[in-house]
């Protein structure tokens, strides 16, 4: 696949950037060779291979799930800069 300054330009179109033809000129041969390192790859004999989903064999490993008091009420709002006895107390954001 040949990067010409079309493809550069769809390109920048797309993700709404702006290049001097300086930075055109870089970019395309950056792309130019990304896309052969993607064709080289597929020269590749890749039947007996199996997709590879994970890097490593490693799973998450959870805590056990236990119900435990952390803190109270009390002193998850002693640090609030504005609560009730029970809340804690933000600006309203919605305007009418």
């Amino acid at each position: 696949m040949e990067v010409n300054d079309a493809l550069v330009q769809q390109l920048a179109d797309l993700a709404r950037l702006e290049f001097n033809e300086q930075e055109k000129t870089a970019i395309r041969g950056d792309l130019q060779r990304m896309i052969t390192f993607v064709e080289k790859l597929n020269e590749l004999d890749t039947t007996d291979v199996k997709p590879l989903l994970h890097l490593t064999a490693d799973y998450n490993v959870f805590r056990e799930d236990k119900a435990m008091t952390t803190l109270t009420r009390e002193e998850g709002l002693q640090n609030a800069p504005a609560a009730t006895s029970e809340y804690f107390e933000v600006p309203k954001v919605i305007k009418k």
